[in-house]
């Protein structure tokens, strides 16, 4: 398995509205100069924070399957197809956009965190459907619960969202000092991005090989030639980790970037 975990300096950031909308970009755009620059069909990946609320005005999309996720604070979202929407924490705004659509967003605080996710489809194919927006609320995505572990399931079995590309998302909270097993298949990655706390990767033979990680960084795990098990293990605080398993390769042309 090939592992590498990316530090905050090593990934991208951005900003809108003077500062008032501030970015940690796992993936950023070409020319954002971050050290990854996608995974599989995960082609942008922005963690915003807005302390007091902001907005981005009204602009384009094509082709992409576009997520925002809310981590805390609220969404608005109002688009060329009439939409006007709002989410809160738990909640998710999906835009197919297709042939294309212009969208503008506004952010409301105190402490506002949301995630940006970009997943590409068959780009050829998907600006020839008519764009689509559907919004979700936290209680809509299937969770579980034990003692030690909360996940819950963004994409994936249950989930309501319906994508094109071939992706699975959960948002898992780990206690301190416990564990989740994760079986990567075959042919495929995931990206994962620490959000709260520290811990460890573990994997390989009895999990003998291993690999830290800190709050903010990102990490990319990628298959071989057979299917991976793999533990997630905090420390001595709580452990937030976004996880999304994607094709590591796709039978698709993909946009060069």
């Amino acid at each position: 398995m090939k592992v590498n975990v990316y530090t905050p300096l090593q990934q991208a950031v951005g900003s809108f509205e003077g500062g008032k909308i501030i970015e940690q970009k796992p993936i950023g755009f070409p020319q954002d100069q971050g050290a990854v620059k996608r995974v599989g069909p995960l082609f942008y990946w922005a963690w915003a924070h807005a302390k007091e609320g902001g907005s981005i005005g009204l602009h384009p999309h094509k082709g992409f399957e576009i997520m925002t996720y809310v981590v805390n604070g609220l969404v608005e979202h109002g688009d060329t197809l009439g939409t006007a929407s709002t989410v809160g924490p738990g909640g998710a705004q999906v835009m197919q956009t297709g042939s294309g659509v212009s969208h503008r967003e506004k952010i409301t605080g105190p402490d506002a965190e949301i995630f940006q996710i970009w997943f590409e489809p068959d780009l050829n194919e998907a600006v020839k459907r008519k764009p689509a927006y559907n919004e979700y609320n936290a209680e809509d995505f299937p969770q579980s619960s034990g003692s030690q572990v909360h996940k819950t399931t963004i994409l994936g079995e249950g989930s309501p969202i319906q994508l094109v590309t071939d992706a699975q998302m959960w948002d898992l909270t780990l206690e301190p000092d416990s564990e989740y097993e994760l079986t990567i298949p075959e042919g495929y990655s995931v990206a994962a991005l620490a959000i709260r706390g520290d811990g460890v990767w573990s994997f390989g033979a009895e999990g003998g090989s291993r690999a830290l990680f800190k709050q903010k960084d990102f990490t990319v795990l990628e298959t071989d030639n057979q299917a991976e098990l793999l533990h997630l293990e905090s420390g001595d605080d709580q452990v937030r980790m976004i996880v999304i398993q994607l094709p590591t390769q796709v039978e698709y042309p993909l946009y060069q970037r």
